[in-house]
C-alpha cells in the first residue's frame, strides 16, 4: 500500500480482507492466490503500476497448521545430537592444545540439527533400493561427519585424534576430499562455493542419465548443505538459473543461516535470509524459509495486531545476532518492548522462557517438513533457507558472537559449560585432565536407533565407493590411422 495513500473507507477495506479470509478458510489457498492473480492481472490491464515483490514475511514458509508429524523419536535423536556436538568439538580442540592446526567448532554446533533431520529420515545410503543420494557436506562441518562417523564405528578415536594431522598417513583431512580420504569424502566442497556449482551439474547429469535410460536415477537427491556467507561466492551462485531451465527436482540446497561469516555478521545492516528469498525466488526457485522454531508459533497465533510479524521483518541481522548473544531481559526490551502488543504477547513468559525461543534451524519438527516438502516438490530446484545460532550450545563462550568461526579452543570453565549444556556424562576429574570423546555401549538404545534409522535408509554417508567396472582396452591396431600419420 502506498504511504501517501489515505484509506477514507477503512469498512470497505476490511470487508475485502474478510472475503479474502473466507476464501482461504472455507476454499483453498490455491483458489486465493487465483484471486490475487487475476486481480492483479487486471490491474494492471488498467494500467495500475503493481510493484513487484520477490519476498513473503519473515515467517516460517510452512505455516504450523499445515505441518506433518514427525516420524522419528525426537528424545532419542536429541541425545544423539548432543554426543554429536560433544565429540566433533572435542576433536578440534584436542587438536588444537599443542598445535595450531586450526578447525571449526561453532559451524557443526550450527548445523547438527540441519544434518541430522537428513541422517535419520531422508538421506539415502549406497545400499538404498533407489540408489544412495548425493550430499555435498559444507566444509567447515567436517568435524561433525567425523563425529558420527566415530559413533557408527566407522571411525576410531585414534583418528579422531589425529584431526588435521595428517603427515603420518593416519590423521583426518581438514575438509571433505575424496584424494585425501579416498573411501570416505565423496565430493570435495572446499574452496568455498564448489559445492553448490557441482551439486547443480551432477544433478543435472543424473537427470541426463534417466533420461536416455543409462541409469536409473528416479527417486535419488542431490543434497548441497552451504552457508549463508558462502552464498557470496560467484561460483555458489552462478549456475542456479540452469538449475531452474533443466527443471531440476533432483536438487536440495540447505543455507544454514547463523548470520556469521569468517569475520563477523554477514548482513550486518540487512537480513541474509530475505536477500537470499527474492535471488532464488526470483531466479525461478521453490524457497522454503525456516526462521522460527515451535515456541514461536503460540505467539503468532496470539498476534492479533499483526505487529509480531512487523517486528520480526524489521529487525536487521545485527541485532538478532545482539540478541542472542544477551539473555531473555535484553529480548524482552529491545525486541518484544519496541511495541505494547508485543510486550503484551510476552507478559506471561518469564525471561528464561523468552531466551530459549528458538531458531527454525534447531528445531527437528520444522526441518523435517521442510525436507519433506522439498523432497515432493516436482519441476523446480528448491532452496531451504534455516535461520540457526552460529556456535549453537557455546553460550558465553562463543554462541552468536564475531568471533565464533575462528574459536578453536574452550577453557576448562567453556568445556564444563558445553558438558553441562548438552548432558554428557563426563566428570570434572576427567575434564581436568583431557577432554575426552563420549560413545555410548554399542546395545544403548540411542546406538541401536542411529543404526537402525541408517540400516533403513541404504547404510552409512558420507561413503564413497567405486564399483566401475574396467574398460576393455582396445586393440593397439585401432589406432593405426593415428600410429601412422604421427609416427
Amino acid at each position: 500500500m502506498s504511504e501517501q495513500f489515505i484509506d477514507q473507507d477503512p469498512q470497505e477495506t476490511q470487508e475485502w480482507i474478510e472475503a479474502f479470509e473466507a476464501v482461504v478458510a472455507f476454499e483453498s489457498s490455491e483458489k486465493a492466490k487465483h484471486l490475487i492473480a487475476t486481480l492483479i492481472e487486471k490491474a494492471r490491464q488498467h494500467g495500475i503500476d503493481m510493484p513487484y515483490s520477490a519476498n513473503t514475511p519473515y515467517i516460517n514458509t510452512i505455516p504450523a497448521e499445515q505441518q506433518v508429524n514427525y516420524a522419528g523419536n525426537l528424545k532419542l535423536e536429541q541425545k544423539l545430537r548432543a554426543m554429536l556436538r560433544w565429540n566433533a568439538m572435542a576433536m578440534v580442540v584436542r587438536a588444537n592444545k599443542t598445535t595450531s592446526v586450526g578447525g571449526h567448532i561453532a559451524s557443526y554446533a550450527s548445523s547438527c540439527t540441519l544434518y541430522e533431520v537428513g541422517m535419520n529420515h531422508f538421506f539415502k545410503g549406497p545400499n538404498h533400493q533407489q540408489g544412495a543420494d548425493l550430499v555435498f557436506f559444507q566444509g567447515h562441518t567436517a568435524p561433525g561427519m567425523y563425529s558420527r562417523a566415530f559413533m557408527e564405528g566407522r571411525l576410531t578415536e585414534e583418528d579422531l585424534r589425529n584431526f588435521r594431522q595428517e603427515v603420518d598417513g593416519k590423521g583426518l583431512s581438514s575438509y571433505p576430499h575424496p584424494w585425501l580420504m579416498s573411501d570416505f569424502w565423496q565430493f570435495p566442497t572446499v574452496s568455498m562455493g564448489l559445492g553448490p556449482l557441482m551439486a547443480i551439474y551432477q544433478a543435472r547429469f543424473m537427470k541426463y542419465m534417466q533420461a536416455r535410460k543409462m541409469a536409473e536415477t528416479e527417486g535419488r537427491k542431490v543434497w548441497a548443505f552451504l552457508g549463508d556467507g558462502e552464498m557470496d561466492e560467484p561460483e555458489s551462485r552462478g549456475a542456479i538459473q540452469l538449475a531452474t531451465r533443466e527443471k531440476l527436482d533432483n536438487l536440495i540446497f540447505v543455507v544454514n543461516c547463523n548470520l556469521q561469516r569468517l569475520d563477523g555478521p554477514v548482513r550486518g545492516n540487512g537480513k541474509i535470509i530475505q536477500e537470499l528469498e527474492a535471488f532464488f525466488r526470483g531466479a525461478g526457485w521453490n524457497v522454503i524459509k525456516v526462521i522460527w522454531g515451535s515456541g514461536w508459533d503460540v505467539l503468532l497465533q496470539k498476534d492479533k495486531s499483526g505487529k509480531l510479524i512487523q517486528r520480526m521483518g524489521e529487525v536487521v541481522d545485527g541485532e538478532y545476532q545482539a540478541y542472542k548473544a544477551k539473555d531473555g531481559a535484553f529480548v524482552r526490551k529491545h525486541f518484544f518492548g519496541k511495541y505494547p502488543e508485543t510486550a503484551a504477547l510476552v507478559e506471561d513468559m518469564t525471561d528464561d522462557e523468552i531466551f530459549r525461543l528458538t531458531r527454525g534451524g534447531h528445531s527437528p519438527r520444522k526441518i523435517y517438513n521442510a525436507y519433506m516438502k522439498a523432497t515432493e516438490t516436482k519441476g523446480q530446484p528448491t532452496v531451504i533457507l534455516a535461520k540457526t545460532v552460529k556456535g549453537y550450545g557455546m553460550g558465553p563462550y562463543g554462541e552468536a558472537a564475531n568471533t565464533a568461526h575462528q574459536q578453536k579452543k574452550l577453557d576448562l570453565d567453556g568445556l564444563k559449560y558445553f558438558r553441562d549444556r548438552f548432558a554428557i556424562p563426563i566428570s570434572d576429574e576427567e575434564l581436568e585432565k583431557d577432554v575426552p570423546f563420549y560413545k555410548p555401549a554399542d546395545d544403548s538404545e540411542v546406538m541401536q536407533y542411529m543404526k537402525a534409522q541408517r540400516e533403513k535408509l541404504g547404510g552409512s554417508l558420507p561413503q564413497r565407493n567405486d564399483h566401475a567396472k574396467p574398460l576393455p582396452v582396445p586393440e593397439l591396431s585401432s589406432f593405426k590411422m593415428m600410429l601412422d600419420g604421427t609416427g
